[in-house]
């Protein structure tokens, strides 16, 4: 953990909380935080201007190592021992959750992203038609609604007999997606074959194979973490599952490059959605960098290919920054957090918007259909990352076709 550099100038230091997985089973999401906090702590090395003063700023970043109880004690120490004055938290709710109730149940304003917003917001305990109980935490991205519109935009694209096997797992991603995408699916003319919730960490998934190869399933989607994605996937093609699906609609997993390659030619053409995309026509406030310049910046950093993370990370900067400025007084929780619930800006992600919500505390945000594909002869990396739809920001250009999985 690395300490901000305080401005000779500075009359006072605000700090940051910043909690990711960096490590575990989930590490794939945290893979690029290293690189989006140096360009972070670079652009506020000499602090911001609020309200006509000057702060240094120290952002204290911590690794969950993907364990939910961990994050939560890592969001008490920020709090009670390193006294933060805003907490920003990424990816999925394992991370996200146990932060944000800390926070909740602390009095700390807290704004996090790179999750199902119904898994943050009911998951938690909100009520549907009740009023938020939520005074402390937000939460921006996409939504069930997005991903509705996204593969609905994406399935048709390819003809198929709309046979969707899906696996959702038992956990918060799982149980909120099948609750409230799989209705919305079928009232689309999608039949939904569903074996059932299963526990992450299965190694045995024949009977699941054998019922959607038994229905002639010809769309596969997934919630799985990444390693139950690769046990699931390599047992669908060695029981002859794959050549029988055209699409392979993956969330989730499948998301960044390692992963996909680690399955060697059973990742291509698999079917992703992008939260962000190097593609999207929106600069960062914090940075002032455009999607291309952060990919490749990171790129030559770490000699690694980008990721949708990279984009996602450096918006949670900018909407939590922005929050802070248009605060009169950043040291005051209360005025923080009544800051964050007025947010209404553009990041390197796009819009976020708190006072328009599907409900209180919640901004929705795109998920924008892609596909793995082979990269072209001579690329410096071998897989591809291709826009295909773009139904939930057609801001964001449509750069390859849909191609099936197994044509």
């Amino acid at each position: 953990m690395t300490m901000g550099i305080r401005p000779a100038f500075a009359t006072d230091t605000l700090k940051v909380g910043f909690i990711s997985p960096r490590t575990g089973p989930l590490a794939g999401f945290g893979e690029t935080d290293g690189y989006v906090l140096e360009v972070v702590r670079k652009a506020l090395a000499n602090g911001i201007d609020i309200a006509g003063k000057t702060y240094a700023v120290e952002i204290l970043d911590q690794d969950t190592q993907s364990d939910p109880s961990r994050a939560g004690q890592l969001a008490k120490d920020l709090i009670n021992n390193q006294a933060i004055d805003l907490m920003l938290v990424v990816s999925t709710p394992e991370t996200i959750n146990p932060v944000a109730d800390a926070c909740e149940a602390a009095g700390v304003p807290c704004l996090s992203t790179v999750m199902p917003w119904e898994a943050w917001y009911f998951g938690r305990g909100a009520k549907p038609g009740e009023p938020s109980p939520f005074k402390w935490t937000y939460h921006f991205g996409f939504g069930v609604g997005e991903f509705h519109k996204t593969y609905v935009s994406q399935w048709k694209l390819i003809e198929t007999n709309r046979k969707v096997g899906v696996m959702y797992p038992n956990d918060a991603d799982g149980n909120a997606i099948r609750a409230n995408l799989a209705p919305l699916l079928q009232k689309d003319g999608f039949t939904i074959v569903d074996p059932g919730a299963y526990e992450t960490g299965t190694t045995d998934f024949s009977s699941q194979i054998a019922l959607f190869k038994q229905e002639g399933v010809e769309i596969i989607n997934t919630f799985p973490i990444p390693p139950d994605f690769a046990t699931f996937w390599r047992q669908a093609a060695q029981q002859g599952l794959h050549r029988q699906v055209k699409i392979v609609q993956v969330a989730k997993t499948g998301l960044f490059p390692s992963g996909v390659e680690a399955l060697g030619n059973l990742g291509i053409k698999l079917g992703s959605a992008a939260y962000w995309h190097k593609a999207f026509p929106y600069k960062s406030s914090v940075a002032g960098v455009s999607g291309t310049e952060l990919a490749d910046g990171y790129e030559a950093a770490s000699g690694k290919q980008w990721t949708q993370q990279l984009g996602a990370t450096l918006s949670l900067f900018d909407a939590g920054f922005d929050a802070l400025k248009k605060t009169p007084d950043p040291k005051s929780k209360e005025a923080v957090a009544k800051s964050l619930s007025t947010l209404n800006t553009v990041t390197i992600a796009g819009k976020v918007d708190f006072t328009s919500g599907p409900v209180p505390n919640v901004s929705p945000g795109p998920i924008i259909g892609t596909q793995w594909v082979k990269a072209a002869e001579g690329a410096k990396f071998p897989l591809d990352y291709v826009v295909t739809e773009n139904a939930t920001d057609p801001n964001v250009p449509v750069g390859a076709t849909l191609l099936s999985y197994n044509g």
